[in-house]
């Protein structure tokens, strides 16, 4: 489903980006709980946050899981460059790592790589199987590098 262009939208106000910070903070929160935090009705609330959504500022609503609780114990970014004459499947490449069941983000970038892609794994073991025999065997990759994930950290978006 195509979401509105961004030019589209109606801006947001100081309540539909408290609205945002509270749900990205604990997006199970019942809409009276919302509603109370931010100083709104319950049907205001409700009708805001159905915009926020319609519209496509607020994408969905998903559980964040810990990988480790799911026995996989490495994280990494692998960053891959594209031959150049493979340019023209890029979004089929896209899809493909898209679809690799270790795969948690996928990132189209520019620079010296053309994808940046977050993956978990059990082990190293894991991590090797898959950059040298599914990522790096694709005819359109030109080289990998891999990167451990020690720690992250993320953050509230508040469009400020």
């Amino acid at each position: 489903m195509s979401q509105p262009p961004t030019s589209d939208r109606r801006p947001l106000d100081e309540r539909d980006l408290a609205l945002i910070a509270e749900l990205e903070s604990e997006g199970r929160m019942a809409i009276s709980e919302l509603a109370r935090r931010i100083g709104l009705a319950e049907s205001t609330c409700h009708k805001r946050l159905h915009a926020l959504v319609d519209s496509g500022v607020i994408r969905g609503f998903r559980a964040e899981v810990e990988p480790a609780a799911l026995g996989l114990q490495i994280e990494a970014l692998i960053s891959i460059r594209i031959h150049p004459h493979a340019r023209r499947s890029l979004r089929e490449f896209q899809g493909f790592l898209e679809s690799l069941a270790e795969t948690r983000h996928v990132y189209f970038v520019s620079g010296e790589r053309d994808f940046l892609v977050h993956v978990a794994v059990r082990d190293t073991t894991g991590l090797r199987s898959l950059i040298s025999e599914r990522i790096s065997m694709r005819e359109e990759v030109a080289a990998t590098n891999t990167s451990l994930i020690f720690d992250f950290a993320s953050r509230v978006l508040t469009g400020t």
